[in-house]
């Protein structure tokens, strides 16, 4: 499962942030998650309430964006929308898809006191 260490790399982040600027407790961490990042929501939210307990964001609320897939068809030249790595251009059917959008996820921001 690695939405353990996912979650314990969104926690480095919050602590070294809270080390660098100062502030006691994190209400909200915002994450940004790409469709075609390959992370599983549900889990990750499971492991961030495990991994948060007894940290300056034990108790924060968990926000989640979703941004969407996209890929840059070499058959057609086109951008396009992708739900999955590797499916078919929605233009013109052709496989050569290279993603462009939606792969990453990142810690947006941190509401804190």
């Amino acid at each position: 499962m690695h939405e353990m260490s996912l979650a314990e790399g969104i926690l480095q982040i919050v602590e070294d942030a809270a080390a660098r600027q100062g502030f006691k407790r994190v209400t909200e961490v915002r994450l940004e998650i790409g469709a075609l990042a390959g992370v599983e929501i549900e889990a990750l939210g499971f492991c961030l309430d495990v991994v948060l307990k007894d940290s300056v964001a034990e108790g924060a609320r968990i926000e989640l964006e979703k941004t969407p897939g996209t890929g840059y068809c070499l058959g057609c030249g086109e951008t396009v929308p992708v739900n999955a790595l590797y499916e078919a251009c929605p233009n013109c059917g052709g496989y050569q898809v290279q993603a462009t959008g939606g792969t990453e996820m990142r810690v947006k921001d941190l509401l804190v006191e």
